[in-house]
């Protein structure tokens, strides 16, 4: 059962490590994936045009940690890895890269924001703070 996962640490690692990397909250990444789903081509609800896994770091954000099934902390290990592969390999022009930016907002991540700082950074895990 995914209950008795949800406390080892392995997964209180990954729960630092998820929100350490995904530096804005619900709300914020609510605005900004409505925003992007609200341009000229979208549906009338934007929220049909929002991308599920988006959908799913929000309602991910706004869990507690004893929530947690099985798929919620897969979705947060995919999360943290695709951040940092994206922050590990910056275009030339950074943060000003228009699609590299957005591609790092729609996972939560914004690279101009200062990033979160974990509770119990481990040694030799890389976290924002190092980008």
């Amino acid at each position: 059962m995914a209950r008795r996962y949800r406390t080892e640490p392995e997964v209180d690692q990954l729960w630092e490590e998820f929100h350490s990397w995904v530096n804005l909250n619900s709300g914020q990444l609510r605005a900004w994936l409505m925003t992007r789903g609200s341009g000229e081509d979208a549906f009338a609800d934007a929220k049909l045009n929002m991308d599920s896994r988006s959908a799913a770091i929000m309602q991910l954000l706004g869990k507690r940690k004893v929530d947690l099934t099985n798929d919620d902390i897969e979705m947060m290990a995919e999360v943290v890895d695709e951040i940092r592969a994206l922050v590990a390999q910056p275009p030339a022009q950074g943060a000003s890269d228009d699609e590299w930016r957005r591609a790092l907002l729609d996972l939560g991540h914004d690279p101009l924001r200062e990033p979160q700082k974990s509770a119990h950074p481990e040694e030799g895990v890389e976290t924002p703070r190092g980008q």
